[in-house]
């Protein structure tokens, strides 16, 4: 498979946005205010870039409200799924998050004019028996249908209708100023949402501050220009499964972190994963002669 800029940006990407659930399992913030100081620390910096080097190139009314509704749909994702990893368990929230790539390809089908190919959809059903073996078939016994879940699972569908709504905006603007609008849109719609629910502005801890900077440059910045890159560059469906597999490196960073045991079962659901992503880079019908050729 050929490494081509689009597809180094997305791996670029997914070890960033790895270490997020990390840092949100540290608990230093709660999870609503966590996710307005990523968005603000982040455009911040990224407007002072934009701003300096002449780069801020404002679109047309249409794509302008677009680019405003990409930045609420991502931070109210970020925003919930924050609440439900600090609210259950980073387990059973990363996985339901990731049921997107589903929800991006029935979408897909519905409303673009590209529509996934077979090899998409097989390679989800592998990619997610490699998810659903990687957590344990009796995670599933355990599951809390509470508020929790649902926020999990609402993730997972502002999290596809965002790539969706993104692909479209980026297919005529450029990654920078798509950014800088969306993340104005973020800060401001999560500010107000902060201030109303009464959620502290202040009063962390240096750790706490620092690693709210750490999210905003490596978990926001580095990884969503890389990944709104590959967005613009790539199919939508492509690209939302293929981050699936920032769940087998967040489980070896939580074991040499958070101290967490990687399993046997979880190594063997990492590779199933993977290989059901493999899949879905290849445009021709399925063949294990295409599949295993380097």
């Amino acid at each position: 498979m050929k490494l081509t800029k689009p597809r180094l940006a997305l791996i670029c990407g997914i070890l960033c946005i790895s270490i997020f659930p990390i840092l949100i399992k540290l608990k230093l913030a709660p999870g609503l205010i966590s996710a307005f100081y990523r968005m603000t620390f982040a455009v911040i910096l990224l407007l002072a870039y934009v701003l300096l080097t002449k780069n801020l190139k404002i679109p047309n009314l249409k794509l302008t409200l677009l680019a405003i509704l990409c930045g609420i749909l991502f931070s109210s994702d970020v925003a919930v799924w924050n609440i439900a990893i600090q609210d259950s368990s980073a387990t059973q929230a990363s996985l339901l998050t990731n049921l997107a790539p589903l929800w991006v390809g029935i979408g897909s089908f519905l409303f673009l004019k590209s529509k996934p190919a077979t090899n998409f959809w097989i390679g989800t059903v592998v990619a997610l028996f490699g998810m659903v073996t990687l957590v344990g078939f009796g995670f599933f016994m355990e599951l809390n249908f509470d508020q929790a879940f649902l926020f999990a699972v609402l993730s997972g569908i502002l999290y596809s209708i965002y790539l969706l709504v993104s692909k479209n905006v980026l297919s005529e603007v450029d990654v920078l100023s798509f950014m800088t609008i969306s993340l104005i849109a973020s800060s401001i719609y999560l500010g107000i949402l902060c201030y109303c629910l009464n959620q502290p502005f202040t009063g962390f801890s240096d750790t706490g501050w620092f690693v709210l900077v750490l999210q905003a440059v490596i978990c926001q910045l580095c990884a969503w220009l890389s990944i709104s890159y590959a967005t613009q560059n790539m199919r939508a469906t492509r690209v939302s499964l293929s981050l699936l597999s920032q769940a087998v490196i967040t489980a070896v960073l939580a074991s040499l972190f958070l101290e967490e045991q990687i399993t046997l079962q979880m190594v063997f659901g990492g590779i199933i994963l993977l290989f059901g992503i493999r899949i879905t880079f290849y445009d021709k019908p399925i063949s294990f002669q295409y599949l295993f050729r380097k």
